[in-house]
């Protein structure tokens, strides 16, 4: 009987391992929280230079609202430098915390698996992060949010397969999400906020509960 036990163990570690090899599981619920708080600064920053509430009845979709110019700049500019700041900085913590739990676990950060993600992550965000800046030079802003939600959400799902399920989720409730502002058209910096803010602190602290906090 303990051969028995000790066999299904040793069967159960072999699986364990081969599942850890083909995926990358050093990412970090805290990165996701940290994103998500950077996602919201920068919302609030756009929100100050608009001049708006989250709860405006104001649209912004216009291609008018091209011309709309504000602290030396117009929207256009100003929008796609948020958008990089944003990107960038949370490129930054994502990076920082999951080096620091690779390195806690004893764990290489870029690995095959990881190298993987990384492709398939980045085909439809770098696709969609064009088209976001298309969008922008036709001054089409009301379609810029719900295009990087969308987009966003696929690039997650994408290559969930090569990292934890919950990423997957995460993606699905972006695309959802993206989905709903297109329909709901004028109010894309609200569903924006919610699905890199809000979204990614709920999601970053469940996955921190539940696979960083041993």
């Amino acid at each position: 009987m303990n051969k028995n036990t000790d066999h299904l163990q040793e069967l159960a570690y072999i699986r364990s391992m081969m599942e850890n090899s083909s995926r990358f599981i050093s990412l970090s619920g805290l990165s996701g929280v940290a994103a998500g708080i950077v996602a919201l600064i920068g919302a609030s920053v756009v929100y100050l230079y608009l001049g708006i509430s989250p709860f405006s009845t104001k649209k912004w979709y216009h291609t008018e609202n091209l011309n709309y110019e504000k602290w030396g700049m117009d929207s256009s500019t100003f929008f796609v430098l948020v958008m990089a700041a944003v990107l960038g900085l949370a490129i930054v913590v994502g990076y920082f915390f999951s080096h620091r739990k690779a390195k806690k676990a004893g764990q290489k950060l870029l690995t095959k698996a990881s190298l993987k993600l990384l492709n398939n992550f980045l085909i439809p965000l770098i696709s969609g992060g064009i088209f976001c800046l298309i969008l922008i030079r036709h001054g089409h802003f009301g379609l810029v949010a719900p295009a990087m939600l969308i987009f966003y959400g696929l690039a997650l799902i994408n290559g969930s397969k090569y990292t934890l399920e919950d990423i997957r989720y995460l993606g699905i409730a972006e695309l959802f999400l993206g989905l709903l502002s297109a329909w709901f058209l004028g109010y894309g910096l609200l569903f924006w906020s919610i699905g890199f803010g809000v979204l990614h602190i709920i999601y970053g602290l469940r996955m921190y509960f539940k696979y960083d906090k041993t």
